[in-house]
């Protein structure tokens, strides 16, 4: 929606909200609109529109009159009633008094009252907005009296279409889950744990460099080779033995069949076998010494069938799946047996690096709930604090704890700054709302309650807030409908209509 749609939109929400104002939102009996705030009114059945002395409401029936006001000077808001007999003051002890009050949603409150000193005091504070039908039943003298009127404040109409077309929504008050936080930076790092230093382990010619940075790798994929004197003097020693093993076997198995014949000597059957031993263990340490070099069981069956041009090459593979985060060779290059010529990194986790304060410290431990947001984006994840360093850097005077995250789309970059909010605690609260729903008007937070095609402003007092969710302590019952989306809007309008009772 453009700011000139809105602009025409709130000027017809104005126009009839004016139009609205004190209209009765109810089809209830006769009522007037009259209260101790100084609101307007509108005369109705059995009633005397004019002010008592305490300037409140004056309710008539013959020569019985009673006077309300909502006092709250000094105290919280009460129902003070004060009774008259031709317009002259009454013991309050001769009068028995209820009044019922239908809020917004059909909420009934019935108030009993006490006599003190000229007047009855109701039994219950008048919670903030004094919005609400008023039935107020009497009994003196023998004669039972009853009124009913309404006083409205804040309290508006709006058409569906137009609520929908301005994008106001509504949800319900629930109970919710209120998170103590501890924000601190940090920073996105490779998880160590998941990276591959791939050193060659032999010195060589590199003949191919087959990856570059950033290209992505399978687990054992060949990723270079090397020409190496030293890796074909090995494969020479070790097909050299696997011949000698074949003959001394042959001799051996010879010398067996002859001996249990008893055509040869068993002198001769055991020098057979004692040849066939050596080099059967020659051949096992030739085994060895090329499995220390890198080479896999099945490279090494397929040695016998390989070309004499192949025996001094080196193929490196990679360790597992991942991403070439640093790369060290180049073809043509000679090569130290120690030479880091790779870094392969998995980075479908990667580690949270976080910078803890000394006075933090003690709130920061293993387990704890973290959720951690990008500085530059709208990146966001959740994981558990799996480090806490126990060491303070002597430079940084800081310690480090971390947290580990999935990546599986890649989007967290090693180097990316961050925010982390650990939780401290979480503590369910009864009745809790959306903290962008709430609006502050004369200094007091409120918010709108929705019913229908009904708004009101609604006073609460508010608890604890983790940003997203605010407790309400009073005000707001759990199942209530409250403006969660451009709320902002009806409270520009009730301002301009001016709504609001003045205190």
């Amino acid at each position: 929606m453009t700011t000139k749609e809105i602009v025409v939109i709130c000027g017809v929400i104005l126009a009839g909200l004016v139009l609205s104002t004190g209209i009765l939102l109810s089809d209830k009996k006769a009522s007037s609109f009259i209260d101790s705030h100084g609101h307007g009114s509108e005369d109705g059945h059995k009633h005397d529109a004019d002010k008592g002395k305490h300037g409140g409401k004056i309710l008539t029936e013959g020569s019985f009159q009673l006077e309300i006001v909502i006092y709250e000077k000094g105290m919280q808001p009460h129902f003070r009633i004060y009774p008259y007999k031709d317009h002259k003051p009454l013991d309050p002890a001769e009068v028995k008094v209820s009044v019922e009050l239908e809020r917004l949603g059909d909420k009934m409150t019935t108030l009993g009252f006490k006599p003190e000193q000229d007047y009855l005091v109701s039994d219950q504070e008048i919670e903030e907005p004094h919005s609400f039908f008023v039935k107020v039943l009497a009994e003196w003298n023998g004669r039972k009296f009853d009124w009913e009127y309404s006083q409205y404040e804040g309290r508006f109409t709006l058409a569906p279409e137009l609520t929908k077309k301005m994008g106001i929504e509504s949800t319900m008050a629930n109970p919710e889950t209120i998170r103590s936080i501890l924000a601190l930076p940090g920073e996105i790092a490779i998880n160590t744990d998941m990276v591959s230093r791939v050193v060659p382990r032999v010195s060589g010619l590199i003949l191919q460099s087959l990856k570059n940075l950033g290209d992505m790798v399978t687990k054992d994929e060949l990723i270079a080779v090397i020409d190496s004197r030293e890796l074909g003097e090995a494969k020479s020693q070790y097909l050299l033995a696997l011949e000698r093993e074949k003959l001394a076997r042959y001799n051996f198995d010879r010398s067996q069949q002859l001996w249990e014949k008893q055509t040869v000597p068993e002198k001769e059957f055991l020098t057979a076998k004692k040849a066939f031993l050596e080099e059967k263990i020659g051949l096992t340490s030739a085994t060895r010494k090329l499995v220390a070099m890198g080479l896999k069981e099945q490279e090494i069956v397929k040695l016998e069938e390989g070309s004499l041009s192949d025996l001094t090459n080196y193929p490196i593979r990679a360790a597992f799946e991942g991403i070439v985060v640093k790369k060290r060779l180049s073809t043509g290059e000679w090569l130290k047996d120690d030479a880091e010529i790779y870094v392969i990194a998995d980075l479908s986790t990667v580690w949270v690096e976080i910078t803890v304060y000394p006075k933090d410290l003690e709130s920061v431990h293993i387990g704890q709930k973290a959720v951690v947001k990008s500085a530059s984006s709208t990146l966001e994840a959740e994981g558990e604090v799996s480090y806490v360093g126990l060491v303070v850097g002597e430079d940084s005077r800081t310690a480090k704890a971390r947290v580990v995250i999935p990546n599986n789309d890649g989007r967290w970059r090693p180097g990316l700054f961050v925010k982390v909010e650990l939780v401290r605690d979480e503590t369910s609260v009864p009745v809790a709302v959306q903290s962008d729903a709430i609006q502050t008007y004369q200094n007091k937070p409120m918010v709108f309650i929705h019913y229908d095609d009904q708004f009101e402003a609604r006073p609460i007092q508010l608890g604890r807030s983790d940003g997203q969710f605010t407790e309400v302590l009073k005000g707001l019952s759990k199942g209530e409908n409250y403006v969660v989306k451009n709320s902002f809007i009806l409270k520009s309008e009730m301002g301009k209509a001016g709504m609001s009772h003045q205190h």
